[in-house]
């Protein structure tokens, strides 16, 4: 017990470190493109034309069904 309680210390004392709140202008030098859900919106629009012209079905990205009736 004397050794876990050192270490359930230590351990709370360095998660709670790690919370800060920034401002609002800060926000963009933290900020990295390659963190964004979709980082390349014209990529991802061009995949997404190519995959619906191959599926022969409209809306064959969202997981509707495609054209063979295999979904």
């Amino acid at each position: 017990m004397r050794v876990l309680a050192p270490a359930l210390l230590l351990a709370l004392a360095a998660s709670a470190t790690a919370c800060t709140s920034v401002a609002p202008w800060e926000r963009g030098r933290l900020a990295k493109p390659q963190m964004a859900l979709d980082p390349d919106p014209l990529q991802r629009a061009l995949r997404d034309h190519v995959h619906a012209s191959r599926e022969a079905a409209a809306g064959g990205t969202i997981g509707a069904g495609g054209g063979c009736g295999c979904d």
